[in-house]
């Protein structure tokens, strides 16, 4: 039996948060939009991020047995996409915070987990997390044999693992002051000599996990770790993905998360269920376009005698976008709970993560532009929420792994494979 209906408590995280975006996160906007730069937007959002800690929001992003609340990655989803369709920016910082934490709930020991988890069950303060993969020249090939590989190394030494290299587009990872996020979970290629990467080697040998707290940091010497740019955006204006410099960072051993040879699948691991999460940031997307646009098609006749939803071609445009939004959220929690349910082997549950973050990251553009031809040039007003909806929109399918040089090339090498199911996940 195949059924999409939600649970009494399903319905109930729903209806909570809702209540939360529009009581908390209605005026948002207001508090950070005319500030001038990326960093200062972002710092303005601190109260806001601390009412979702005390709210139970960084709770829900830790599953129910290791002290959170949440019971499914669909709930999970739930959440963020009524949070995500009225404030973009605080509610990434929440997300992105459950990403940082996710390697650790994924792939941490029993007390790494107690240790590591313990901050941001609390329901105080205002700790961030972070997963700091990207790098400033790219990482869509990071894993090709011959080339260069991730340019983060750590070698170890005694009984401590050293860092060297930059990160770029890695949400919080900066912290509020610049100070480093409370954890970063820091991907690594592991060299004892610096030298690169060897032509014929296997990248994914090498590959390790490191967690790195604001506290190791203060206790390195003060030029370990540096941020060096927050680069401004065009959509998520209150957003911090910086570019960061480690150099000589020391971490002690008990903070190797995965060792040299398993943090690639950890990675890969962590991303699957990243990539589903942004069909529901793109679900919030379409559905606040289309709440928008239907809003204005019954209320405007454009010199008219009757409001243009009686015309044809708006009622097209406009049932279109509904569909896309509907698929898109149902694909979403099809994805998400085949991940963690099954069936299928791993690769046939992350194809339908990746279908989803692509269909439904694309689809989100697509539904922008055609609500901007309902409206017309009114759209183009600042004080309508369409460009603002379209500069979020737009980065969707360029951000958590871009979907033409990573996600679409992921199904690529899943469709390769010689015993390839194409119904494995159902």
């Amino acid at each position: 039996m195949i059924d999409f209906t939600l649970t009494p408590s399903q319905r109930q995280l729903q209806k909570d948060a809702r209540a939360f975006a529009q009581t908390v996160l209605a005026g948002a906007s207001s508090t950070y939009a005319a500030l001038p730069d990326q960093k200062s937007r972002f710092q303005a959002t601190r109260p806001l991020y601390a009412q979702a800690v005390a709210a139970g929001q960084l709770k829900a992003q830790i599953p129910i047995p290791l002290g959170g609340t949440n019971a499914s990655l669909v709930d999970a989803a739930i959440a963020l996409e009524e949070m995500y369709a009225v404030d973009p920016s605080v509610t990434l910082t929440v997300a992105g915070t459950g990403l940082g934490l996710t390697p650790v709930i994924l792939g941490g020991s029993p007390e790494q987990q107690q240790r590591l988890l313990k901050p941001f069950l609390t329901g105080e303060g205002e700790p961030l997390a972070s997963f700091v993969h990207s790098e400033p020249g790219g990482t869509a090939n990071w894993l090709e044999k011959g080339a260069k590989g991730l340019q983060t190394t750590a070698r170890k030494e005694g009984d401590v693992w050293v860092i060297n290299g930059e990160k770029l587009w890695t949400t919080n990872s900066g912290g509020w002051d610049g100070k480093g996020a409370d954890l970063q979970c820091v991907v690594c290629r592991h060299t004892q000599d610096g030298l690169p990467q060897a032509a014929d080697a296997d990248p994914a040998a090498s590959i390790l996990i490191l967690i790195v707290t604001r506290e190791i940091i203060a206790q390195n010497d003060p030029g370990a770790y540096a941020i060096l740019e927050d680069p401004e955006l065009a959509g998520h204006v209150a957003v911090s993905g910086p570019r960061s410099r480690f150099t000589n960072l020391r971490v002690p051993a008990e903070n190797l998360l995965a060792a040299p040879g398993t943090g690639a699948a950890l990675v890969e691991e962590t991303f699957g269920a990243s990539a589903a999460l942004v069909g529901a940031f793109s679900t919030s997307i379409m559905r606040a376009t289309f709440e928008a646009a239907l809003k204005f098609a019954r209320e405007e006749t454009r010199g008219g005698t009757v409001p243009i939803l009686h015309r044809q071609t708006v009622a097209d445009l406009l049932i279109d976008i509904k569909m896309r939004t509907d698929t898109s959220r149902l694909l979403t929690w099809k994805a998400l709970h085949a991940l963690q349910h099954g069936p299928g082997d791993f690769p046939s549950r992350l194809e339908l993560c990746l279908q989803a973050k692509i269909f439904c990251s694309e689809n989100s553009v697509r539904c922008v532009t055609d609500a901007m031809k309902v409206v017309g040039i009114t759209s183009y007003r600042k004080d309508q929420p369409f460009t603002r909806l379209l500069n979020d929109a737009v980065c969707l399918p360029i951000f958590d792994g871009g979907n033409q040089g990573i996600r679409r090339r992921q199904i690529e090498k899943i469709f390769q494979v010689d015993d390839y199911d194409p119904l494995g996940s159902f």
